[in-house]
């Protein structure tokens, strides 16, 4: 039974994300153009947060979707995967760097009402957000080519 909860959760938890929230929010709100295709991101040095996109993208049998680039960049830098666990944690993350958004709030709720095992993880992830430095402000497209180590020295500052 608990696995037919938990598969119904995380179809749940697609459905709300990328079939609700993700086209409403194209409507409300013109996400910046991503000007990167799937060649130029792999032409990027290796180790670079562009490449380790398109390489991630391509080990877990997604498309690039440009409106949504920033958001699996973030899944990189942070290091959550992207499993249902790891969706509300970088939520959760997020919350704790300072971004409030209804996706924010809405997979955080989400994930505290049906995945009370991972409570601890995502309360882990925000304060892991409130120590890091801030990253909403930053200029996504800017950083793809930048190296993938160098960013999460800053976010986490690193020495």
């Amino acid at each position: 039974m608990y696995k037919t909860f938990v598969k119904i959760r995380s179809r749940l938890l697609v459905c709300l994300t990328h079939n609700l929230a993700l086209p409403l929010l194209k409507l409300v709100r013109k996400p910046e153009v991503f000007p990167y295709n799937r060649n130029q991101l792999l032409a990027l040095p290796e180790g670079s947060l562009g490449r380790s996109l398109i390489l991630m993208l391509e080990e877990n049998d997604f498309q690039l979707l440009t409106h949504y680039a920033k958001h699996d960049m973030k899944h990189i830098l942070l290091g959550y995967p992207t499993t249902d666990k790891g969706e509300v944690c970088l939520q959760a993350f997020m919350l704790g760097n300072g971004h409030m958004s209804f996706p924010v709030l809405s997979t955080l709720a989400f994930g505290i009402v049906t995945m009370p095992e991972y409570w601890v993880s995502f309360y882990h992830a925000f304060r892991r957000g409130r120590k890091a430095c801030p990253i909403d402000n930053w200029k996504w497209n800017a950083i793809v080519p930048e190296q993938t180590s160098a960013l999460r020295q800053l976010i986490f500052k690193i020495n």
